[in-house]
């Protein structure tokens, strides 16, 4: 294993993307890569590439990349490297690629695993801010928001408006030009999936296959159809739960349970205190509808966390909320850690927000969500002060290619449903949706599925697919107790 962390750099392609400055070679390193402090840490070959932060050269200054290859286990690997992009937007690739590397080991066995921290995210250039407490401690107005983003931008260590999709995607190009790859094989989750498709956009030359999983067609914004999208899931988590018969029998009338708390916390919420994750000591909390639509949100999105709902909202039914509430410090705290704010924002005010009057939406829909209009309110509330970056002719149209393409779904997804990739696959002409039976957002973890992503990696043929053991993904069954599902 160690000899092959010494395998020179492919050589500079004599071909480059056409339109394209020669990127400079940049020479890799042993290095250790890891997810964070007192995460396991992998052997990998690490770079830092400088990028100008304008790539128009009209702004001066510089950035630098931070980019990593997990090298393959072959000694001869292909020359097309798999690129795992993560979501958010906000979240690290390496971090990301540290947290599902059991999935991509097939894939790693003949080639290399390509992993750049887009730019304002891990430790390319990191766009972050201080959390305030206040907005999450049950404090948020309007203009509180707004105050703390206006605090967030003076925080800033670069110009905001140069970390869009746009100006990452030649990021990419310019690592796979300076490392001397051949065309990429592309693996986008989530926000990931926009990035994956307009890399394909701009440079179909450098591009060989593409994986979206938990897919954002690029005529979708992200914000107007969160709530509703969620509550439609939930109203399904709980519906199967009462035709289920251990926990229809168990947590009679779920749905009404429901929302019972939800009416409370809206009306009264509770001063409760509760162990903080990290150093466990008791922490007092305001758990109130939006700590209470945060925690249930973000459990939706795992058929794994899926299968705690019922329990934690019976329980909340009777007025203990430290099993929610707990979920809620934990996930806050997960996001903060491994989200880039100011990226965060950037990409959404200028991709997302200005395009919110071409999402229409039901008022009284969004209203009766169990998340309510919160979040949207707050993004256009950030997007009001946050300046606008570079966005690309015919960014927000489908992409038309004869790129190999698979695109992953699950039908328990609370966030970008199984509908969202027919959307984006309307001008695929070599595409195929799987979509997972009662599964959530991403799919590269579940039962087959990452054994499919490398036979569509190896064939670049998705027609010569065999996806019959998706009928046989493992779905976790509800828990009863806190001892775990029946026996």
């Amino acid at each position: 294993m160690r000899r092959k962390l010494l395998r020179p750099v492919p050589p500079l392609l004599a071909l480059l993307a056409a339109g394209s400055a020669a990127a400079q070679p940049v020479a890799l390193e042993d290095c250790r890569i890891s997810a964070g402090s007192g995460m396991p840490s992998m052997e990998a070959r690490c770079a830092t590439l400088s990028r100008p932060l304008d790539p128009t050269g009209e702004v001066e200054g510089e950035i630098e990349l931070r980019v990593a290859v997990v090298p393959a286990l072959d000694l001869e690997p292909g020359p097309d490297p798999l690129v795992p992009i993560a979501g958010g937007p906000g979240q690290g690739s390496v971090q990301f690629f540290l947290s599902h590397a059991g999935a991509f080991e097939r894939v790693r066995r003949s080639r290399d695993i390509l992993l750049v921290d887009q730019r304002g995210t891990g430790e390319s250039a990191t766009m972050d801010c201080e959390f305030d407490d206040d907005i999450v401690d049950g404090q948020y107005s309007i203009e509180l928001t707004i105050e703390y983003t206006e605090s967030c931008l003076a925080q800033l260590p670069y110009d905001p408006r140069f970390f869009t999709t746009s100006v990452a995607v030649e990021d990419l190009e310019a690592v796979r030009q300076a490392l001397g790859y051949g065309p990429l094989n592309l693996y986008g989750v989530s926000y990931g999936s926009r990035v994956a498709q307009h890399f394909a956009r701009r440079y179909p030359e450098a591009t060989r296959t593409m994986i979206v999983d938990g897919v954002v067609p690029p005529q979708k914004a992200i914000g107007p159809e969160i709530a509703t999208e969620s509550q439609k899931a939930v109203e399904d988590i709980l519906a199967r739960c009462i035709e289920d018969a251990n926990c229809g029998e168990r947590f009679p009338d779920i749905d009404q349970t429901f929302r019972r708390v939800l009416q409370t916390l809206s009306n009264s919420p509770a001063q409760i205190e509760v162990p903080h994750p990290n150093t466990g000591r008791p922490e007092p909390l305001t758990f109130g509808r939006n700590e209470f639509a945060a925690a249930i949100r973000l459990l939706a999105y795992s058929p794994l966390s899926i299968s705690l709902i019922p329990l934690l909202v019976r329980e909340a039914g009777e007025q203990r909320y430290q099993g929610l509430a707990a979920q809620y410090l934990m996930t806050t705290i997960s996001l903060m850690d491994s989200l880039s704010l100011g990226m965060h924002n950037s990409v959404l005010c200028t991709e997302d927000a200005p395009f919110y009057g071409g999402e229409p939406v039901d008022a009284d829909l969004l209203e009766a969500s169990y998340m309510g209009p919160l979040q949207l309110q707050a993004l256009e509330a950030i997007c009001s002060v946050w300046p606008r970056g570079p966005m690309d002719e015919g960014f927000k149209t489908p992409l038309a290619t004869d790129v190999p393409v698979l695109l992953l779904s699950g039908t328990a997804d609370p966030i970008t449903p199984p509908a969202w990739a027919e959307l984006a696959m309307a001008e695929m002409d070599n595409a195929l949706h799987l979509i997972g039976e009662r599964q959530g957002h991403g799919q590269i973890n579940v039962g087959c599925v990452p054994g499919i992503v490398a036979d569509f990696i190896d064939s670049a043929d998705p027609a010569s697919l065999d996806t019959q053991c998706l009928e046989r993904s493992f779905v976790m069954p509800f828990f009863l107790d806190f001892s775990g599902p029946a026996q």
